[in-house]
């Protein structure tokens, strides 16, 4: 099950919390304390080719676009 479905079957059940809580407790995603799903882009939510150095937590996409407003340049 994917993140997305697992938020849309959350707000359906918000009102009933006795099949909200039997829910969580067979399908709610793990919580993850290593490795690449850990991390996740501030801007986009992706999470793979995270960049966390200098406390951006972006990733690569978004930093390409980013960099220059961020004060980054290329060097040849």
């Amino acid at each position: 099950m994917t993140a997305k479905s697992y938020k849309k079957a959350m707000k359906q059940l918000i009102n009933k919390p006795a099949k909200l809580a039997k829910y969580l407790k067979h399908n709610k995603p793990k919580d993850r304390k290593t490795g690449k799903g850990k991390n996740q882009c501030k801007l986009c939510g992706r999470r793979g080719g995270h960049i966390s150095r200098y406390g951006l937590h972006i990733c690569r996409q978004c930093f390409r676009e980013k960099a220059k407003a961020l004060g980054f340049h290329k060097y040849r």
